[in-house]
Parts: structure tokens; C-alpha cells; sequence
């Protein structure tokens, strides 16, 4: 088994720097557990993700990953905490995920996440590795198992987690190599972040500015108690707020409100 596992590793190492090197981090993990998907993004500021390994879309379609990549990834639970400064380390989704993620409309929409959806149904899990790249920035190696089979036990977990310092390593190596830079941070936090503006700017001409940080929260699948407990307010001023949100839009669901976020950020030239 050590001879087989340090093989792999050897083989991975070695392809640092070239095209082979996503393919090569799977099968070292291959070897250490079974997944069906997996892909690697980097974050950067204020700009779409970057695609460092692609290992899913020979089974999703890309459209998603077209849909995720204009905007939606917003919405992804990975995205968020990277950007909130996540540890690094090994992380199942549902440990970052809002409170109704998985409840929502959104988790099971191709346009939300491509790793989180596969045609009808959802994955049965999807874990992360969250890399520091170098610039203060983040990326995500996730693994993922498709309909069918099982969620990652305990014991997979922590042999996984054996591996998280060669993963890590090796991607900020491989990022290194690829000569893959990025813009500096910018100098302030807030409104003038062009990916968050999206939110800001989502039906402007008819919602207040709580009302669009409210439904930033419904959008990333936060429950009215959890989108209280964000913003200070009362679970049954939320619900207020939800139901004259949904008045001034005509609309009467959260799945509508996700299709007026998607058609606004189709509409949007985000770079």
C-alpha cells in the first residue's frame, strides 16, 4: 500500500506546473477514497473564478458551468467563505452552508453551483479542500459523489485530511508555476467590489438597500431566523420584509426570485 501510495504522489509531483496536474491530484485521492467529480477554482478579487482543474464536465453540462462562472457562484457556499477568510483545511459543504441551503430552490439549480447539481437531483455530498494561494486569495479543491452512492464517512474524512498538506502544497506549487497572478486586494472593503455590486444593483429601481442585503441572504439560502440574526432585526420583521419584497417584484416564490437574480446577471457584463 505505502509503495502504490507514494507512486501517486511521485506521479503528481511530477506533473506540477503542466496540463496533467488536475488529473494526477485525482487519482492520488483516488487511491485514497472514491468521488465521481471534482474541480478546483481560485477565487480572485473582484473577478470571476479561474478554472484550475476541471474534473466534472464531462458530466455537467456547460451551460452551468457558463451560468456559475457569470455570476451565480456568488450564491456558493465555498465562494462565500473564502471571501469571509475560511481556514484552510478539509470542509464538507454543509459545514458552510447558510442554514436552508440545502432546502432552497437553489441547491438543487444547475445554476447555482454545477458541483452542486447534476441534471434533477443533487449530489449526495460535496467536500472542500480551501487552499491560501499566494496574494491573499483562496482556492477550493472539491470532491464530489453523485446520486447513488454515499456521503463521505468519518474515517474517509480523516484519511483525506492525512493528505490535506501534499494538497495544498501542490496546488499553491502548481499556481506558482503556471505563472497565475492576480490583481492586488482592494484597498477597501465594501460597495465598489464589482462581483458584490450584482447584488446591490438587483432591482434597485424597486427594492430599498435592506431590502436587496435581504435578499442577498434568501439568495445564499439563509432562513428568516438566520437572516435576523444576521442583520439584528426580528424573525417577523424579516418575514415582512420577504413578503413586500415579493409584492414589489410580483412574484411569489424564492425560486422567482432566484430567475430574476440569473436573467440580471446574464444582463450584466461582470468581468
Amino acid at each position: 500500500m505505502l509503495a502504490s501510495e507514494s507512486a501517486d504522489i511521485s506521479a503528481m509531483i511530477g506533473l506540477i506546473g503542466t496540463e496533467d496536474f488536475g488529473r494526477a491530484l485525482d487519482r492520488m485521492l483516488r487511491s485514497v477514497t472514491g468521488f465521481d467529480l471534482s474541480v478546483v477554482f481560485a477565487y480572485p478579487y473582484d473577478a470571476r473564478p479561474i478554472v484550475l482543474h476541471d474534473g466534472y464536465t464531462a458530466k455537467v453540462s456547460a451551460s452551468a458551468l457558463s451560468a456559475y462562472l457569470g455570476g451565480a457562484y456568488l450564491l456558493d457556499p465555498f465562494y462565500v467563505a473564502c471571501c469571509a477568510g475560511q481556514p484552510a483545511g478539509l470542509w464538507r459543504m454543509r459545514e458552510l452552508a447558510p442554514d436552508q441551503f440545502f432546502q432552497s430552490d437553489f441547491s438543487s439549480s444547475a445554476e447555482v453551483h454545477p458541483c452542486v447539481s447534476m441534471e434533477s437531483g443533487v449530489l449526495v455530498e460535496e467536500v472542500g479542500f480551501v487552499i491560501p494561494l499566494d496574494g491573499g486569495l483562496q482556492a477550493t479543491y472539491s470532491l464530489m459523489r453523485g446520486r447513488g452512492g454515499e456521503p463521505f464517512s468519518e474515517a474517509e474524512l480523516a484519511r483525506l485530511r492525512v493528505y490535506e498538506p501534499i494538497v495544498r502544497e501542490a496546488i499553491r506549487s502548481n499556481w506558482r508555476q503556471r505563472g497565475q497572478t492576480v490583481a492586488p486586494p482592494p484597498s477597501e472593503e465594501g460597495d465598489d467590489d464589482a462581483m458584490e455590486a450584482a447584488f446591490e444593483s438587483l432591482c434597485s429601481d424597486r427594492l430599498t438597500k435592506q431590502q436587496r442585503n435581504i435578499v442577498r441572504l434568501i439568495l445564499r439560502g439563509h432562513s428568516n431566523l438566520s437572516i435576523g440574526k444576521v442583520m439584528n432585526i426580528a424573525e417577523g420583521t424579516v418575514r415582512i420584509h420577504r413578503k413586500n419584497i415579493y409584492r414589489r417584484l410580483g412574484i411569489s416564490s424564492q425560486g422567482a426570485l432566484f430567475r430574476i437574480f440569473i436573467d440580471h446577471l446574464n444582463g450584466r457584463q461582470l468581468y
